[in-house]
């Protein structure tokens, strides 16, 4: 692994770049620029809710393909355990796990992405998901704790939200779903004196 930098990492920063070995080759993630990646971590193969994500991340693949989304996945465990796991869940369910798996042994990643405490022995609290712009800019950030899934639906609906305020510069409200209206930016130009003028200002829906 290299070009991993340090600090905080918040919305709005760069991601920090790195190149890994995974179930798929050499993973640099530089080499994404132009797309969306979706960086998702789990805490360790082998195990029931990680297995769940994994099948849901995997038949939900081409939803994000269509979107310009690459899935990268992340662990700790070595790759020869990625790869044993991933046989066994095509064989134990049917569902092949076709993106990158990587490999962490050494939690270099996971302390950059502040998965973990840069201390930490272990990366049993990392259920973490990045999304990516294809600038390299991290635009979310979701964690979960070791006992509950995430919802690929979510991140799926996010990553619309996302594409469409920046294709149109507008704002997504809450519960929104592709094909429904969004919403203007604020702007000083429609401030009313009060009343109605004044909600059109913060909160106007056309």
């Amino acid at each position: 692994m290299d070009g991993i930098g340090g600090g905080v990492l918040r919305i709005g920063t760069a991601a920090p770049n790195f190149s890994a070995r995974s179930t798929s080759g050499q993973v640099v993630l530089s080499d994404f620029r132009g797309s969306w990646v979706l960086l998702a971590s789990h805490p360790g193969d082998f195990t029931p809710v990680c297995t769940s994500e994994f099948v849901s991340l995997a038949q939900r693949q081409d939803d994000f393909e269509r979107m310009g989304c690459h899935i990268l996945a992340l662990s700790v465990d070595s790759l020869f355990a990625h790869l044993a796991w991933i046989r066994l869940i095509k064989e134990a369910t049917g569902t092949e796990v076709r993106f990158p798996l990587i490999e962490d042994p050494t939690l270099e990643i996971a302390r950059a992405y502040g998965m973990v405490d840069a201390e930490a022995s272990d990366a049993s609290t990392v259920r973490a998901s990045f999304l990516i712009d294809p600038a390299g800019v991290i635009r979310l950030i979701t964690f979960y704790p070791a006992n509950v899934g995430r919802s690929v639906d979510e991140t799926l609906r996010a990553l619309a939200a996302l594409q469409a305020a920046d294709r149109d510069d507008r704002l997504c409200p809450a519960d929104w779903h592709p094909g429904e209206p969004t919403m203007p930016q604020p702007t000083m130009d429609n401030i009313g004196v009060l009343g109605s003028g004044l909600t059109d200002w913060f909160y106007a829906r056309d």
